[in-house]
C-alpha cells in the first residue's frame, strides 16, 4: 500500500477521491467521448469539492477555521466532504464510497514522506522507487468527471471519473505512452426507485513515467482512523467489522489482468494498531499500518519458500486452530504466501524478516501478501491459481473475519493480543514498477460487508460463532 502526496495541482482533487452514491473509457490506445471532458466541467467540479469560497488552500468543515497549511487540508477535505454527503442511516449514518488512486513514484531526494513515521532524510535514487521524470515526478493525476445522471429511458444512473497523471497529456489521452484511470457507476433502476446494487467499471493503465499505480474500490469506516491514514477518516461501513466476527460478498469480473507485476487484491483489509496491542491513536512514530490482501493473479510467485523463509510470516495458523512455524518445511504451507514483511519499528520480530518499504504510509506498516492455495479454501478464499481471473468471473462469500483472525501480525512479546478492527476494505490492483504500458480492466457489483446483529458462543468451538 501507498500513500504519496507530493506536489499539490491548482484546481485538481487529491489522490482519495470522494462519492456519495457509491463506480469506460479506454486505455490510451482506444479512442472515447467523455460529455464531461472541456477544462471547464473539470474546473468546476473541483471548486465545488475545494468549498463554497472555490479556493484550493481555504477548505474546511462548516464551521471550522479556514486551513491554508497543505498537510492540514486533506483532513480537513475529508470532514468537509463527509458533512456534505452524510446520509441519515441505523445504527449510523454514512457518507461515500471511495475510489481509491495512488502513484507509487518517490521521490527520494525531496524526502517528502516520513521514514516509518519519523521525519526522513534525502538519499540516492533507487530501482526500488522510481521517479522517472524526477523532480515532481510525486504529482496529483488530473481529473474529468461525468456527472451521474438518469439515461434518458429513465432506468439507469451512470456516472465517472477519468484521467491521468501525465499533466501535459489532458488533450491526447488517446495516444501512446500516457497514464490512464477511469472508474464508472452504475445502476439499474427499478419503479421502486430503489432497483439493484451499483456496479463499479475500472481501467488502470500505467506508462514510462507512471510505472507504479494503484486503483481501488474502498468501503471505509464512517469514524476513525481508515488504513493507512493517520487522520479521521469516512465512508461506508457504519459497523466497523471485527475478526473473526464478519464476512465479505462481492462479484468480480477481471477483463484484463495488468501485466506479470499487477497485485489484483481480491480482497484488501487494512486496520492500525500498535506493536503492544493498543489502538492507534495518531502517533505516527508508534502507530502501524496492518494490511493483508489475497492477490490472483497467477503470475504472482510465492517469494515465501523454505529456502526464504524471511520472506514468510514466522507462523502459519490453520482454520482448526493449530499452528505451524516456517521453518517446518514439511508443513508450512509456502506457497499459500507471497510476501510478508515485518514493521519497521518492531523491536522484536523474528529473524530472519524483511521490513516493509518504510516511506509509504504516514506510519510504519506491516504487509501479509497470499495468494490461492488450498488452506483458504475454508475460508471460501480461491484455492488455486487462476480462479477469479480473466475469463473466470465469479460471486465470491468470504469469510473474511475468521481468516483475518488466523493470520499472524507482529506484537511485542508479552503484550495483550490487539483487537483486530478492520476500518478499510478494497478491491482492485496494484500494478507494481512495470517496465512496459500495462493495461488492468474489471467490474465489481454486489460488494457487501456482513455483520451480524448478534454472536453466539458455540460449545463445539473455542471461538465465538456468528453464523
Amino acid at each position: 500500500m501507498h500513500l504519496r502526496i507530493g506536489s499539490h495541482q491548482l484546481l485538481l482533487l487529491s489522490t482519495k477521491q470522494l462519492f456519495p452514491f457509491l463506480p469506460p473509457p479506454k486505455c490510451p490506445r482506444a479512442r472515447h467521448r467523455h460529455r464531461q471532458w472541456p477544462p471547464s466541467s473539470s474546473s468546476r467540479f473541483s471548486r465545488a469539492a475545494h468549498g463554497p469560497s472555490g479556493r484550493t488552500a481555504a477548505m474546511s468543515p462548516p464551521g471550522a477555521a479556514r486551513v491554508t497549511d497543505a498537510d492540514l487540508y486533506a483532513p480537513a477535505k475529508e470532514l468537509y466532504l463527509g458533512d456534505r454527503c452524510q446520509v441519515a442511516d441505523t445504527p449510523a449514518p454514512w457518507q461515500f464510497w471511495m475510489v481509491m488512486l495512488k502513484n507509487g513514484n518517490l521521490d527520494t531526494t525531496a524526502a517528502a514522506c516520513p521514514e516509518n513515521g519519523r521525519p526522513a532524510r534525502p538519499f540516492p535514487q533507487t530501482s526500488r522507487f522510481p521517479c522517472p521524470a524526477g523532480a515532481g515526478c510525486m504529482n496529483q493525476p488530473l481529473l474529468f468527471h461525468n456527472r451521474t445522471a438518469l439515461d434518458d429511458a429513465g432506468r439507469r444512473l451512470r456516472g465517472g471519473l477519468f484521467g491521468t497523471y501525465d499533466l501535459d497529456a489532458a488533450a491526447g489521452l488517446g495516444a501512446g505512452d500516457v497514464s490512464f484511470y477511469s472508474v464508472t457507476w452504475e445502476k439499474d433502476v427499478a419503479a421502486s426507485g430503489r432497483g439493484g446494487g451499483w456496479a463499479f467499471h475500472h481501467k488502470l493503465c500505467t506508462s514510462t513515467k507512471y510505472p507504479w499505480l494503484m486503483l481501488y474500490l474502498r468501503s471505509d469506516a464512517t469514524r476513525g482512523f481508515s488504513g493507512g491514514y493517520h487522520y479521521d477518516t469516512r465512508g461506508m461501513t457504519k459497523t466497523v467489522p471485527e475478526s473473526p466476527d464478519f464476512k465479505v460478498r462481492l462479484t468480480l469480473d477481471v477483463k484484463q489482468g495488468g501485466g506479470r507485476n499487477s497485485q489484483f487484491y481480491l480482497m484488501d483489509m487494512g486496520s492500525c494498531w500498535k506493536n503492544d496491542g493498543r489502538a492507534c491513536d495518531g502517533d505516527t512514530a508508534t502507530d502501524v499500518t496492518r494490511y493483508s490482501e489475497m492477490i490472483i493473479n497467477p503470475a504472482t510467485p510465492a517469494w515465501c519458500s523454505p529456502s526464504r523463509i524471511d520472506q514468510c510470516p514466522p507462523w502459519h495458523t490453520f482454520r482448526n486452530g493449530s499452528r505451524v512455524h516456517r521453518r517446518d518445511g514439511a508443513r508450512f504451507p509456502y506457497g499459500a504466501y507471497h510476501v510478508y514483511c515485518s514493521p519497521g519499528n518492531a523491536a522484536r520480530a523474528e529473524q530472519p524478516t524483511t521490513y516493509c518499504d518504510a516511506y509509504s504510509n504516514p506510519q510504519a506498516q506491516e504487509i501479509l501478501q497470499l495468494l490461492p492455495h488450498p488452506v483458504w479454501g475454508e475460508f471460501g478464499y480461491p484455492t488455486a491459481r487462476g480462479q477469479g481471473w480473466v475469463g473466470d468471473p465469479r460471486a465470491w462469500d468470504l469469510d473474511v473475519g475468521a481468516m483475518s483472525q488466523a493470520l499472524y501480525f507482529y506484537q511485542d512479546p508479552g503484550t495483550p493480543p490487539a483487537r483486530r478492527r478492520w476500518t478499510s476494505l478494497d478491491v482492485g490492483t496494484e500494478i507494481y514498477v512495470s517496465d512496459r504500458a500495462e493495461e488492468a480492466e474489471w467490474t465489481l457489483s454486489g460488494f457487501d460487508i456482513l455483520v451480524p446483529d448478534k454472536c453466539i458462543k458455540s460449545q463445539q468451538r473455542a471461538s465465538n460463532s456468528c453464523w
